[in-house]
């Protein structure tokens, strides 16, 4: 990329580029229904199997091979696009059976293996925006403010979603919710599919690696995955912390600052030129959210609560987008879209695995040892990776003064 513009890295321009608009405007419509898919695909399981157990394992499932597989779809899709519109019909047809399962009260195993084989086909849409956003954008400073305004974007639609499906739910029933969604992912994907078609050969097709190989052995990736994973358990825990000291009220309305801190966050970075070595941002920021987190611990009371998650909010999605920034200096065109979508995955998994570890130091704890593990979960893994940083760094500059060969 080209040298920094600010001209060029206002939110306008950057919805002026070229196709830029209508490949926005349908991810975000594929992104809603993923965002009200939680609510509604837990409650039509329930109604169907008659049992909470199995429709939380069913849920529980359908997330994990989700996010396990994602990788390899992201992979699927980058190198054959045509793939993309499969993956849709395949999801949507799934989901459309599942709703009809439940709807019809089938049998609990060939339900709940529904849900799981669904979670096998969701088509990678974030990885795959962020990766036609490096190819669309013209300078670094504005691939940050594309990036801002996409993350900012994603968070405001899965914030809004488990409310819009509650409605819905409330207004009809969770199986035609179910098929709602299901419908999302054939118009949203099909407009995506169809914008991806009128750009150009650039923007569509990655150029061919020499050797394609998986984006995990890129130097730095691994230690910027474990910071992602880490403040992803994080957040799970001390959510899960929050709810056990103050109620169900005061946690959806805690909850909700996180979010709204993680929007501002975001729009605030994607508009300003930061100084400093953008490989050193996520420990920093990974930092700066562990302070956050111990905030609480020290004076334990909701409004602290609230404080810590509103300023986590903002360094959690500054610290994600410097990761998909990363994602496009680390990895070689062709398994960009691979490796944004083990961000994904590292995401996932971390928030699974904080609310695991939530749920067992309440019990046996209490909440002020949650929220102190919180903040000491990120930090150590944050001193784990700052020498790795440290590490590649002094390697990179190392040979970027090496002399040339004769």
């Amino acid at each position: 990329m080209s040298s920094p513009d600010r001209g060029s890295a206002s939110y306008r321009a950057v919805l002026t580029l070229p196709h830029a608009r209508s490949l926005f405007a349908a991810a975000m419509l594929a992104r809603l229904c993923y965002a009200l898919l939680s609510l509604p695909l837990l409650l039509a399981l329930r109604e169907g199997t008659g049992s909470y157990t199995v429709a939380g394992a069913a849920s529980g499932l359908f997330g994990l091979v989700s996010a396990l597989l994602g990788p390899a779809r992201a992979r699927l899709v980058e190198r054959h696009h045509a793939a993309l519109m499969l993956l849709a019909v395949c999801y949507a047809v799934l989901l459309s059976a599942l709703a009809a399962a439940c709807a019809a009260h089938l049998p609990a195993l060939p339900t709940a293996s529904l849900a799981v084989l669904a979670g096998t086909c969701p088509p990678p849409v974030g990885p795959l925006m962020r990766t036609l956003w490096g190819r669309l954008t013209t300078d670094e400073a504005q691939h940050q403010c594309a990036l801002s305004l996409d993350t900012a974007a994603e968070s405001s639609v899965f914030a809004l979603g488990p409310v819009l499906g509650g409605l819905l739910v409330a207004a009809s029933c969770a199986p035609a919710v179910l098929a709602v969604c299901a419908a999302l992912v054939i118009i949203g994907f099909g407009l995506l599919a169809a914008g991806l078609r009128r750009t150009p050969a650039s923007v569509r097709v990655a150029a061919p690696a020499a050797r394609p190989r998986s984006p995990l052995r890129a130097p730095g990736i691994a230690p910027l995955l474990l910071l992602v994973l880490a403040v992803a358990s994080a957040l799970c825990l001390f959510e899960v912390a929050v709810l056990a000291a103050w109620g169900t009220l005061a946690a959806g309305v805690l909850t909700t600052l996180f979010s709204v801190g993680g929007v501002l966050g975001g729009l605030v970075y994607g508009r300003r030129q930061w100084r400093g070595d953008l490989a050193r941002r996520p420990l920093v920021l990974a930092a700066c959210s562990a302070v956050c987190y111990a905030i609480p611990a020290l004076l334990y009371s909701a409004p602290a609560a609230g404080v810590a998650l509103l300023l986590a909010g903002a360094c959690t999605d500054v610290l994600l987008i410097t990761s998909y920034q990363l994602v496009d200096r680390l990895v070689p065109e062709g398994s960009r879209t691979e490796a944004g979508a083990w961000v994904n995955t590292a995401y996932n998994l971390g928030a699974a695995m904080g609310a695991a570890i939530g749920g067992v130091l309440i019990d046996r704890s209490g909440s002020p040892a949650a929220l102190t593990a919180a903040a000491g979960l990120l930090g150590v893994c944050t001193l784990i990776c700052a020498p790795l940083a440290r590490r590649r760094h002094a390697a990179e500059a190392k040979t970027a003064t090496s002399p040339e060969p004769a």
